[in-house]
């Protein structure tokens, strides 16, 4: 059982990264110094995909770090 949730949590981490990765709010060389001249819209599409993704992975983290503790 330790080793299934361990497992699962190495792999979760890793989507999490990825799908923050992948993610594309701010990037460019402009967003590093603050001038993106983007302006605020709506997530869509793929975006709003891996937005989604990111707080679903983050969520089954989180839940199965609280059952790490537990068992």
């Amino acid at each position: 059982m330790q080793l299934a949730l361990h497992a699962a949590q190495i792999i979760l981490s890793l989507c999490i990264i990825l799908f923050v990765l992948l993610q594309q709010r701010g990037t460019g060389l402009s967003g590093i110094f603050g001038g993106s001249g983007e302006f605020y819209a709506t997530r869509r599409g793929l975006e709003k995909g891996f937005f989604v993704a990111t707080l679903v992975c983050a969520a089954l983290l989180a839940a199965s770090v609280i059952v790490s503790f537990v068992v």
